[in-house]
């Protein structure tokens, strides 16, 4: 998602009519996935009591989304390097290459599996040189950037668990233990969770 159409979500999440008990978990996981948990937008919203009276929370709401719409529109989230987020881009066009192979009749899952896994492992390698920890890793593998990145509390604890299920998935792969890696749906939804964790950091 480009930042256009990110303040048209936000846009669209505040102008929404909908009580402030319905709207308040919308606009928390869409600042959770997009502005991060770190992100002061998403905290203030954390802090909101859903059984507050409904034009408080709609309110607060509000508040919150248009302060990141604001933040967005100043250019101020634009804080990844230009070659950084060309190597994103590079990422996430295999990550294309692997979701059409899913979907195409005679390829195994596989193949769409090491795919996946390189871009992950790709993605993250990028991002620990970007913040000067590379040189912090003896044997490079996905497993050895994420365990790093979590030390350095750049990702959280449901991360490290997601990523270890798609190393695992991908060392099956890699290793020729196809009958593992056989259920297109579950490369599919490696595919998805992949693509989520790189746009989650990717801003």
């Amino acid at each position: 998602m480009d930042l256009s159409e990110l303040i048209l979500h936000a846009k669209r999440i505040a102008s929404t009519t909908v009580r402030g008990s319905s709207l308040l978990p919308e606009a928390l996981e869409f600042l959770r996935i997009y502005s991060g948990e770190k992100s002061a937008f998403y905290n203030q919203l954390k802090k909101v009591n859903p059984d507050w009276q409904d034009n408080t929370v709609k309110n607060n709401v509000i508040d919150a989304l248009n302060g990141y719409i604001r933040f967005l529109e100043s250019g101020l989230s634009n804080s990844i390097s230009l070659e950084r987020r060309t190597q994103i881009d590079v990422v996430s066009d295999y990550l294309n290459q692997a979701s059409i192979l899913i979907n195409t009749k005679g390829i195994h899952p596989v193949a769409p599996c090491v795919i996946i896994g390189a871009s992950l492992e790709e993605f993250l390698r990028n991002w620990t040189e970007e913040i000067g920890l590379s040189k912090n890793i003896d044997k490079p593998s996905i497993d050895a950037y994420a365990k790093l990145l979590r030390e350095h509390e750049h990702i959280t604890k449901q991360d490290i668990k997601d990523i270890t299920s798609w190393a695992g998935l991908r060392n099956d792969a890699a290793h020729g233990k196809w009958n593992d890696v056989s259920d297109a749906n579950r490369i599919n939804l490696m595919a998805e969770g992949v693509s989520l964790f790189m746009r989650k950091y990717s801003r």
